[in-house]
């Protein structure tokens, strides 16, 4: 591959200077990062389920550091101060467009839009806006209107490495005619047999199309509808043990053999067409009046091999390392260092190692293995499951701005949206079984056969399941919410200085489709309605003190409703809701100072953000319980704070030394309350007394992201060239943290199982509740192109961008603790040891974009 990526930089430079001919001193200068961020960073997202796919959207045309990072350190999934990416909001011709389930917002969405994505408003924590009060992570609209979308057709051509190897895009816009129509399309397709990562592929068509109507100088309406659908392997996350096994750090375990040919068995199905009426009512010149009608249906589905009554078939499952039988952790570990397990551990060593197809599901075992207990009359031990997530959201939302004088301006609107997400699971591929029934088998460990609560669904006992059919589960969440904001800027002299405001609610609720054993009573039908609050405040003053200097402070406060998706404590079992379930409190301020010379342009900025009684929920499988368990983790306070900086020195006319960074830090301030259901009893772990356990998760960080991150940018820009050389460095990654390892429980059986958890004084070490970290370090990236004038209103352009020249592979982008015990059921040490073996991601090798766009 990395001769392919010198093979293109040559055919590029020996293109150019012929291409050079017709070019002039005053060619279009169209930023590679402008035609090229959003395609990279949407390439990099959900490579595995388990990770998190926040990536921050930020920008600002007034800040050095905002402009660039999104770019600049997307290849790491970097998040704008460490946020969540739920308080970055999105919004398209002023309709919100975060998803009301899980509050962020869905890139896919978009995928393949870039000319659409071009033309956007962006404001910054304390940055003013006319679509809403602005997210303490910023927020974004873009402009989908036909009009405002640049006039002429562009036919463009990119090969990559990542994700997807080939992409070809054909996009035209007519601009506004002589009646006043002006008409949109955009048509993307995106491929890879296989991706960057062995075992994956990509094939994704995006569409846009566009209509608007300008009446006259006051009434303009638009529609629009555009969709993405795609479908795409995944890659799963490793220890070190298997990249080392495997020799690559970007080994998959996610696929295998199925007679000689190569099968995913994670693949995500992804559409959701989208319609948006907008109607723009310019009432006088001072006032304006825009009214947007938004309807989505979101369609999502991802396949997982499972198992029924036999061992997991996963080729990483933890039995299968070698480290599982020999420990290689303790020497003082006698029990597990004995000749039969240095030989159990070479044996396994040896089979992983000597064939690929040893580390890879191996799927015509497991259709045999099938076959064998058809003919006997069993159910499938092997199986492929959909699950699926449906989204059908309306909103419609109105803002009228208003100048009132010359130097005061008020922005103000409402949005009101519904939205039902229908989550359940379908038999997608049998394996060659012949039976399956809809029964819990997990719980026929503790109920006998007969016995109701091992049931999924008491309406329908024993259900016969085939392909297509729904099992396991099947409920939605209903939400509703309604929000007022408005906006109070005024401008004069040397101070800019806003105050908004929003104040709304949100109503929530459970809607059961299966009658679950464990809960009879509480599982079918619609839950009560959780009513919530919804508002907050913000303020801020940007002071010029002349010669170039600004002096920018902001502060705010906010009381937010919690996420539906957090709301329920086991919503695949029942109705119940998290107790002491709260609004988050939000507290935000920063302090900046900017300064503008001839010569440079810089920022640096100074935040601090506190949220109060956040709610967590997770579901994995608990040893100490021996059960898959639901988990909400209630009361959470959290704290950011760190400085961001931007510095662009201007070296000649043609040449820019920049530099970026921010050193952050994001963190739990205290230890939260936790409580979890065991789905093969039904029971929960207060034993109905309403006391919740402790979890010591105090000071545990913010996950898949660096939170020191720098870069050096050097950028030269003449003639139509844009070449640019940007050497970043990452720093403190920390991995997504496993609550059950920090549980009271689970610390005093640690310490009984003969691990040091305490002090002689029986305090917490700090050793024990470490959390772990993933390497960072340097990685360099670089950009060259040309854009030229062909005469006639056409343009050539012409972008590489090469990512990771010096092919460090050593960089985690994220991963997580393993929630799984150390010790056994009888409260032995094994050999395996979960809490030092995180599952991890690492960033791609060298890898590149080409991109040939052609203007007409």
């Amino acid at each position: 591959m990395m001769k392919r990526l010198k093979l293109l930089a040559i055919a590029f430079a020996v293109a150019s200077p012929l291409l050079a001919q017709e070019s002039t001193d005053s060619v279009e200068q169209t930023s590679i990062m402008d035609e090229q961020a959003f395609t990279f960073t949407e390439a990099q997202l959900g490579e595995d389920d388990d990770m998190s796919q926040n990536v921050s959207i930020i920008h600002s045309n007034n800040n050095i550091y905002a402009s660039q990072v999104g770019y600049l350190f997307s290849p790491v999934r970097f998040k704008f101060r460490a946020f969540n990416q739920k308080y970055n909001e999105i919004y398209i011709n002023g309709a919100p467009m975060n998803d009301m389930e899980t509050g962020q917002f869905r890139f896919s969405l978009v995928g393949g839009l870039n000319q659409q994505t071009k033309g956007v408003e962006n404001s910054l924590p304390f940055e003013t806006n006319n679509f809403g009060m602005p997210a303490m992570g910023g927020s974004n609209n873009y402009n989908f209107r036909p009009s405002a979308m640049a006039q002429g057709q562009r036919i463009t051509v990119t090969g990559a490495n990542r994700n997807y190897r080939v992409r070809a895009m054909y996009t035209y816009n007519s601009g506004i005619n002589a009646n006043g129509w002006a008409f949109s399309a955009n048509l993307t397709y995106r491929w890879a047999n296989e991706g960057y990562v062995e075992g994956t592929f990509y094939n994704s068509l995006s569409y846009f199309l566009g209509v608007e109507k300008i009446f006259n100088d006051q009434h303009r309406v638009s529609l629009v509808t555009w969709g993405n659908p795609t479908e795409r392997a995944t890659q799963g996350a490793g220890t070190d043990e298997t990249y080392w096994l495997a020799n690559d750090r970007y080994y998959n375990p996610y696929w295998g053999y199925q007679d000689g040919k190569r099968r995913s068995s994670r693949v995500v199905n992804d559409w959701a067409p989208t319609a948006l009426l907008t109607w723009d009512y310019q009432i006088n010149q001072k006032t304006k009046l825009t009214t947007s009608l938004m309807g989505l249906y979101s369609m999502y589905s991802r396949t997982k091999l499972d198992y029924n009554n036999a061992d997991n078939p996963q080729p990483d499952y933890w039995k299968n390392m070698p480290s599982s039988y020999f420990d290689v952790w303790d020497e003082t570990d006698a029990a597990n260092r004995t000749n039969q397990a240095i030989a159990d551990f070479e044996r396994a060593r040896t089979y992983w190692m000597n064939d690929k197809a040893n580390r890879q599901i191996n799927f015509d075992q497991l259709y045999y293995a099938n076959k064998q207990a058809g003919a006997q009359g069993q159910d499938a031990m092997y199986y492929i499951e959909k699950n699926h997530t449906d989204n059908l959201t309306l909103s419609l939302s109105s803002s009228l701005q208003k100048e009132l004088s010359r130097f005061a301006a008020i922005s103000t609107g409402i949005n009101l949206a519904t939205n039902k997400t229908s989550h359940y699971v379908t038999m997608h591929d049998m394996l060659g079984a012949l039976s399956f029934h809809n029964i819990n088998t997990y719980a026929l460990g503790q109920y006998n056969a007969d016995d109701p609560r091992v049931q999924y669904d008491l309406r329908n006992p024993n259900g016969f399941v085939g392909v297509g059919d729904r099992f396991s589960f099947d409920f939605d969440y209903l939400v509703n919410k309604a929000n007022w904001w408005a906006t109070l800027k005024y401008d004069k002299g040397r101070m800019h200085s806003f105050i908004s405001g929003r104040i709304g609610g949100v109503g929530m609720s459970r809607d059961g489709n299966m009658q679950n054993g464990m809960a009879p009573e509480n599982s079918y039908g619609e839950s009560p309605t959780a009513f919530f609050l919804d508002g907050g405040g913000k303020a801020g003053i940007h002071y010029n003190i002349g010669q170039g200097n600004v002096v920018t402070l902001g502060l705010g406060y906010e009381w937010k409703a919690p996420q539906v998706r957090t709301a329920f404590i086991s919503p695949q079992v029942c109705n119940d809701f998290v107790t002491d379930l709260k609004n988050e409190k939000v507290l935000s301020a920063e302090l900046g100072y900017q300064i503008q010379l001839p010569w440079m342009k810089a920022n640096i900025t100074g935040y601090y953000s506190q949220i109060k009684d956040e709610t967590e929920w997770q579901n994995f499988y608990y040893d100490d319980i021996n059960s898959f368990s639901y988990v909400s983790m209630t009361g959470i306070n959290k704290e950011y704070y760190g400085v961001e900086w931007g510095i662009n020195f201007k070296v000649t006319n043609d040449f820019n030394i920049k530099t970026i960074g921010t050193i952050a830090e994001a963190k739990n301030t205290n230890n939260a309350h936790v409580w979890y259901m065991s789905s093969t009893t039904g029971t929960y772990n207060d034993n109905n007394d309403h006391k919740p356990e402790m979890v010591l998760n105090k000071n545990m960080r913010e996950s898949g992201t660096p939170l020191t991150a720098a870069s050096l940018i050097l950028s030269y820009h003449k003639w139509g060239w844009f070449i640019d050389l940007n050497c970043n460095y990452y720093d403190r990654i920390y991995l997504s943290y496993s609550p059950s390892f920090r549980y009271e429980s689970t610390l005093r059986n640690r310490q009984n199982s003969g691990e040091t958890v305490t002090d002689n004084d029986g305090n917490i070490l700090e050793s024990a509740l470490e959390q772990q970290k993933g390497h960072g370090g340097f990685m360099l990236d670089a950009s060259v192109g040309r854009s030229i004038r062909l005469g006639r209103g056409r343009q050539l352009s012409i972008n590489l961008s090469i990512t990771n020249l010096l092919n460090n592979q050593k960089i985690v982008t994220g991963g997580y603790e393993q929630s799984r015990s150390d010790y056994t059921a009888s409260g032995n040490i094994r050999a395996y040891r979960f809490s030092l073996n995180p599952k991890k991601f690492y960033t791609y090798g060298i890898n590149g974009m080409l991109n040939i766009g052609y203007k007409f």
